[in-house]
């Protein structure tokens, strides 16, 4: 298939400039299109669109100047486009004021042929990276935006927009793959802060002899291979908001230098003694049992309590299964723009089967298999594209023997809802309990109770 030649529009009240600059242009593969008034050429632009223009300065009726302002004040696709102003008779200050008013670029008549197509180049390879910038900061919207229609989520969305214009602490709980960053990064975005750093800090990810640096930094010396000053996350995110993921993995070390920032709102580097005042709004997320860790000695009760100020929980994907079809939408209609495929439909029995599933590993799983079944997809995608793991699941009828008249009660429900996903976290595990506690977010202990009372035969 042919590429689209990019359309320049010019505009002059002289024919025999339109004339040779459309000849000039055509000769180069440019599609040109002549204007002899500023009026002529808004009324084209409000209907048609255009990638460079030239202008003039100097028009009948509506001016070059009044022209170009009213083209950078017009609607955002109308307002972005380069334009090259040129002129024959201009004085400096209408030259500045021309870009003044948002000119890409301007020149003198009379019209060098390479100075023209060098200057219409540039434009055209400005305009590709802002649009290119535009595409990437949508993806990045995109990718850190909530969506859900469910009544669970609209009451979490209820509580972002109530916190988030505060300076309160958050205690963001929930599975992993639910999108608790996706809720610190909306309660950041929607406060005073919004234009401050966010600065993320994964504490599972970071090793344990390391930690306290990288949140606090270090002086020179300090240790082996301290070879400079290192400012901490901290420092980093001052006069933002600094999100601690997985905060139930941070050293009791760590946790009582946290605890000392969030008192007096000071810290010191490793190996420094200067007290360094800093303004942070935390928020913290985990998928443990920070109660039971407490309990147990693990975590710091008085910083638990000062992290907990506004508890807010990040519901697992089976409990809001009816954001299923929006959720796979959005994804599939994301890769395929990505990676230039053909938008693809899911057909109703597809969408059934994807709604009745319970997705153990929530929206981080579903937005895999939504990727997933875009690429091996032929066409739309269809039953034959799913996984036999998800059918075989999906299709798994409740337990007649727990329905009470027909229709289980919430609470056998719930039971069946959590043997189901506990069985099917314990297969993905191979059995092995502890990896299976990491992944559900409990305690080992607990997980064993929890198989114990639900009458849970583990798999060989």
């Amino acid at each position: 298939m042919a590429m689209k030649r990019p359309k320049i529009l010019i505009v002059d009240d002289e024919k025999n400039i339109r004339r040779t600059l459309s000849l000039v242009l055509e000769g180069e593969g440019y599609e040109a299109i002549p204007c002899a008034t500023g009026d002529e050429a808004l009324a084209y632009i409000e209907n048609e669109t255009v990638d460079v223009i030239i202008l003039d300065l100097k028009l009948p009726g509506t001016s070059g100047a009044e022209t170009l302002s009213r083209i950078r004040s017009g609607p955002e696709d109308i307002r972005e486009v380069p334009v090259i102003v040129i002129s024959g008779h201009a004085s400096t200050s209408e030259a500045i004021e021309t870009v003044r008013l948002g000119a890409t670029d301007f020149f003198e008549k009379p019209l060098d042929r390479n100075a023209i197509l060098v200057r219409v180049a540039n434009c055209l390879k400005q305009r590709r990276l802002t649009q290119r910038v535009q595409e990437l900061h949508a993806m990045v919207d995109a990718r850190h935006e909530l969506l859900g229609e469910s009544p669970v989520m609209q009451s979490l969305f209820a509580q972002i927009a109530k916190v988030a214009p505060t300076k309160t602490r958050v205690l963001i709980t929930g599975e992993s793959g639910t999108g608790k960053e996706l809720i610190a990064r909306a309660l950041h975005r929607m406060s005073p802060r919004a234009e401050a750093p966010f600065v993320k800090v994964n504490c599972a990810a970071i090793p344990s002899e390391l930690i306290e640096s990288e949140l606090f930094g270090h002086e020179k010396g300090a240790f082996t291979g301290a070879i400079a000053r290192k400012s901490g996350q901290f420092e980093l995110a001052d006069s933002g908001t600094i999100f601690l993921d997985e905060i139930g993995d941070m050293t009791l070390s760590a946790q009582a230098k946290v605890l000392r920032v969030l008192q007096s709102g000071e810290l010191t580097r490793v190996g420094g003694q200067q007290n360094i005042e800093v303004d942070v709004r935390v928020l913290a997320a985990t998928n443990k049992d920070l109660d039971a860790a407490v309990a147990q000695g693990a975590f710091r009760e008085d910083l638990y309590f000062r992290l907990n100020v506004v508890p807010l929980h990040s519901p697992a994907l089976r409990e809001r299964l009816s954001d299923v079809p929006l959720l796979l939408h959005f994804f599939i209609d994301s890769f395929c723009r990505e990676n230039g495929y053909p938008q693809k439909s899911l057909g109703d029995d597809v969408l059934q089967v994807l709604q009745n599933y319970t997705w153990p590993g929530n929206v981080r799983e579903l937005r895999n298999m939504a990727e997933r079944l875009v690429i091996m997809s032929a066409g739309n995608i269809q039953m034959s594209d799913l996984p036999e793991s998800i059918t075989r699941d999906a299709a798994m009828p409740l337990p007649s023997s727990e329905m009470a008249e027909g229709r289980p009660t919430l609470r056998e429900f719930r039971e069946m809802a959590e043997r189901k996903y506990i069985l099917e976290t314990l297969s993905q595990c191979d059995g092995n309990i502890s990896r299976a506690a990491q992944l559900l977010g409990v305690e080992r202990t607990n997980l064993h109770k929890k198989i114990k009372s639900l009458q849970i035969k583990r798999p060989e």
